[in-house]
């Protein structure tokens, strides 16, 4: 009789969470922030006490998954496109912290509301602890010597949000160029390599087939390469900066940069030379440590993690391309968004010489901070490494089995079609219970 009354308790449990989730279904709201656009969605019954804020640099988030599975669990959420929706070419990196502003006041203003979660979700990630870094630290943080292209006065006295989630974040934009950047072209006209240094030549270690397999010999120099060259690059553009400054400029304000073999993601899949998307031995696929991982099943065991994703094999055909392999900038939006000091492009990498870096950021944050690396792609070194530069107190890792980059369920990573089929539910409910921890209603 007792086990057949903690069946039913179980069932109507069970219904109940169902229905809570049905519930949660609500029509989202547009609201206008000044110069970006948001969707604020809320859960139907009491006003919740908890806001999520979601955003990117220019991709447009305002249907993110986030926005439909934090709702379900009784949070709201504002999913938001900045100024710069879809537009790189006119980023101006600093501005985007003033659109993140309207934000956090919106979320500020709604019944209810007491705590606000920032979620940094890919080039989410630098835009939010950017954010955060300023609003706890002042623009000291922003106006560091060391900064490419300090951040301007009016960043000065930005709200803090309550807490942030890194999910797999970048570990900044300028790093994720930088490790795109074809390391074998000698300068910047297209197709001028050096054949010691090209990452598709099987004599090097590629298999256009399969994982590549390349030496530490040959990716030590790489690396070193693939710096070089984004340092030149960004020699030439800072001159041409000054050129303009001095009235010398072939325009008043700003000029094009284009970046051949540079990779371009935002035009799909592919695209970019990176040695840990082709060589799946390489560094930057696993941890240093045995880290938190959130198996498929609900368990959390502790290990060394490793990406299954698939090698992509496409690179090779995409890098050559004006289309996927190419990136077009200009002068400000490189130098504010995309550049980055460094003598290697796997270790050697001085963060803090951009203010579009997750791991100089979360040096200065001391709010709570939970990062969560996605085992189906490709940033479980640096989810490793932002968790090591945190300095707040209170931070977790923990890595996602078999989740793409989007949270879903890796399929080419297994055979088995289903499984990592509990990808998405895993990781916003460990989200759910890592909030309600530390803001209990």
């Amino acid at each position: 009789m007792k086990r057949r009354v903690r069946v039913i308790c179980a069932a109507l449990l069970a219904v109940a969470g169902l229905a809570r989730l049905a519930q949660a279904e609500v029509a989202p709201v547009p609201v206008r922030l000044g110069a970006a656009q948001g969707m604020f969605y809320k859960p139907e019954g009491p006003d919740p006490h908890v806001a999520f804020l979601i955003i990117h640099r220019t991709a447009d988030y305002l249907r993110h998954i986030g926005c439909a599975e934090l709702p379900r669990r009784g949070f709201a959420a504002l999913c938001m496109n900045t100024r710069y929706v879809n537009n790189e070419l006119l980023v101006d990196w600093d501005r985007i912290a003033l659109d993140v502003k309207e934000g956090v006041a919106f979320l500020r203003g709604q019944p209810g509301i007491r705590s606000i979660v920032l979620l940094g979700h890919s080039g989410g990630g630098p835009t939010l602890s950017f954010y955060q870094a300023v609003a706890e630290a002042g623009t000291a943080f922003c106006q560091d010597p060391r900064k490419l292209v300090p951040c301007r006065d009016d960043l000065a006295g930005l709200p803090p949000a309550d807490a942030l989630i890194l999910a797999d974040a970048h570990p900044g934009v300028p790093v994720i160029l930088l490790r795109s950047l074809n390391g074998a072209s000698v300068n910047e006209a297209p197709r001028q390599f050096d054949p010691g240094l090209d990452p598709y030549s099987r004599a090097n270690g590629y298999e256009p087939n399969g994982s590549s397999h390349y030496t530490p010999e040959f990716q030590r120099r790489y690396y070193a390469a693939q710096s070089a060259r984004m340092n030149r690059l960004t020699d030439d553009i800072l001159a041409r900066r000054q050129r303009i400054a001095e009235g010398r400029g072939p325009y008043p304000d700003n000029d094009i940069v284009v970046i051949p073999h540079g990779g371009n993601p935002g035009a799909g899949p592919g695209g970019a030379s990176q040695l840990h998307s082709l060589d799946v031995a390489a560094p930057l696929r696993r941890t240093l440590r045995p880290q938190q991982f959130l198996r498929n099943d609900g368990t959390v065991v502790r290990q060394i993690v490793n990406s299954v994703s698939p090698p992509e094999l496409e690179t090779h055909a995409t890098t050559n391309s004006f289309d996927r392999g190419t990136k077009l900038l200009s002068i400000r939006s490189y130098l504010s968004a995309q550049a980055v000091r460094s003598t290697n492009s796997l270790d050697g990498i001085d963060h803090c010489s951009s203010n579009n870096s997750t791991v100089c950021a979360v040096g200065v944050i001391t709010r709570p901070l939970l990062v969560m690396g996605m085992g189906g792609y490709l940033f479980i070194r640096d989810s490793e490494e932002e968790f090591e530069a945190a300095t707040t107190a209170d931070k977790d890792l923990v890595f996602i089995e078999g989740a793409t980059h989007g949270f879903t369920p890796c399929i080419p990573c297994d055979p088995n079609p289903e499984a990592f089929r509990n990808s998405v539910r895993n990781m916003f409910d460990y989200i759910a219970r890592w909030t309600e921890q530390r803001f209990p209603r």
